[in-house]
C-alpha cells in the first residue's frame, strides 16, 4: 500500500501506472485528478481519507468500490492531515481574540466535550488523527539519534532550573541530538526553547526576555504572546533549519498545559497513552528527566518496563540511556530513584540507568 500525502505524489503514482487498489489518499483535493480518474477501472479498495472530492467523483469512485471517509465539518482540526502542526497553526487567533479563539482551545473542548464520548464516528477520527500524528512523525525522526527530555510543567520561566533546562536542550542538539519533550511548558518549553536556538547568546537573550511572564497562568495569552515574539526574533537571526532539531508531542488530554511554541513541529494526540508511547519509544539515544511530579513519575517508569524486559541476546538492539537529573529531588522528594535502581540490579539495564546532579553530568552521556 501507498499513502500519498500530496499532489505530487500523486502524479507520479499517476503516471508510473501504479494500481489505484494500492493507494491511501490522505487529506488531497483531487479536482484536478478527475479527468485521470474518471479513466481508471481499477478503483475498488482505493481509500481516500477527507480532502476535497468533486460530487461526480466522489459519486464515480464510490461505485467502483473506493471507500471514502468524509471530512467532519464540527472538527477544530483536520483530522486527516499528513504533517505535524506548526506552532502558528495551533494558535491561530491568539493576536486578535486571545487564547480561548484558537484550534488548540477548540481541540481541547473537542476532546473533552461528554455529549460526543460515545460518538463511534467521533472516537473513529481521533484515532485517525492520531495515527497521522505518529506517521509524520516518524518521517521527521527516520534514523536520527533522538534524545526524549522529561520534567514538570511548573518550573518557572527566569527560574535557575529552566536555564539548566534550556542550556540542556541546546547543547545535547550541539552533541547531534534531535530533541523531543512533552511539548508542555515548563521544563519542556525550555529544552525546546534551547534546542530552537543555534547561539548561545541568543538563547541568553531569549532567557532573560521570557522571565517577564514567568508561567501561562493565570494568562495563557501573555505567556504565548510573548513566547512568539521571543521566536520570531530567534528565527530572524540564524539560518532556516533544513531538518527540525526540536518536537514537541503534547496531548489535548492535559488541554489545561498550552503547548509550547519553540518546537520546529509539533505531534499533538488525542490519546494520551499513545502520545506517552511515543515519547518513550522514540528517544531511542534516551532519556532525560528533569524534576517532575506525577506525569514524569508515570514516563520514568514507562521507561523502565523496556529496559527491565530486555534480552541483551536480541541483535542489534541499542539500549537507550535513562539519566535522572536531580539527586536530592529523586531520591528524597519524590524517591523514584531507588525503586529504579532495584528493578535494575543484576539486569542489563543496569548499566543504563543513571542519576546526577545537574545538567552538565547529564551530558556526559550523550556526547557533551
Amino acid at each position: 500500500m501507498h499513502e500519498i500525502h500530496s499532489g505530487t505524489a500523486l502524479q507520479q503514482a499517476l503516471d508510473a501506472g501504479t494500481p489505484l487498489t494500492q493507494l491511501r489518499l490522505q487529506g488531497l483535493d483531487l479536482t484536478p485528478f478527475q479527468e485521470s480518474l474518471f479513466g481508471r477501472s481499477d478503483i475498488e479498495g482505493l481509500v481516500v481519507l477527507g480532502g476535497t472530492v468533486p460530487a461526480d467523483l466522489e459519486t464515480h469512485l464510490r461505485r467502483n468500490g473506493a471507500i471514502i471517509f468524509p471530512k467532519d465539518p464540527h472538527a477544530p482540526v483536520s483530522v486527516y492531515r499528513a504533517r505535524l502542526y506548526h506552532p502558528v497553526e495551533l494558535y491561530t487567533g491568539l493576536a486578535g481574540h486571545g487564547y480561548a479563539s484558537t484550534p488548540d482551545a477548540h481541540a481541547y473542548a473537542w476532546a473533552t466535550d461528554t455529549s460526543l464520548g460515545r460518538d463511534t464516528y467521533v472516537t473513529m477520527l481521533r484515532a485517525i488523527h492520531d495515527d497521522a500524528m505518529s506517521d509524520a512523525l516518524s518521517e521527521i525522526l527516520d534514523d536520527r539519534p533522538v534524545v526524549g527530555v522529561m520534567g514538570g510543567h511548573s518550573l518557572a520561566r527566569g527560574s535557575s532550573g529552566f536555564r539548566a533546562a534550556a542550556m540542556l536542550g541546546h547543547a545535547l542538539v550541539a552533541a547531534g541530538h534531535l530533541v523531543i519533550t512533552g511539548g508542555g511548558p515548563g521544563a519542556m518549553e525550555a529544552a525546546n526553547l534551547g534546542a530552537f536556538t543555534r547561539s548561545s547568546e541568543a538563547l541568553e537573550d531569549a532567557l532573560d526576555r521570557l522571565a517577564a511572564v514567568a508561567g501561562f497562568r493565570p494568562s495563557i495569552d501573555d505567556w504565548a504572546r510573548l513566547a512568539f515574539e521571543v521566536r520570531r526574533d530567534i528565527a530572524a537571526g540564524q539560518p532556516r533549519d533544513e531538518r527540525p532539531h526540536s518536537i514537541g508531542i503534547p496531548t489535548w488530554f492535559y488541554g489545561h498545559e498550552p503547548t509550547n511554541v519553540f518546537a520546529h513541529a509539533i505531534a499533538k494526540y488525542f490519546s494520551n497513552a499513545q502520545r506517552e508511547d511515543g515519547l518513550i519509544t522514540r528517544s531511542t539515544a534516551g532519556i532525560v528527566v528533569l524534576p517532575g511530579a506525577a506525569g514524569t513519575v508515570q514516563e520514568i517508569f514507562q521507561a523502565c518496563t523496556p529496559l527491565y524486559y530486555h534480552d541483551e541476546d536480541m541483535p542489534g538492539h541499542q539500549l537507550p540511556r535513562l539519566v535522572l537529573v536531580g539527586v536530592e529531588h529523586w531520591t528524597e522528594t519524590l524517591p523514584a530513584w531507588p525503586l529504579v535502581r532495584s528493578l535494575a540490579a543484576h539486569r542489563p539495564m543496569a548499566d543504563h540507568v543513571h542519576l546526577v546532579d545537574d545538567v552538565t553530568e547529564a551530558m556526559a552521556y550523550f556526547g557533551g
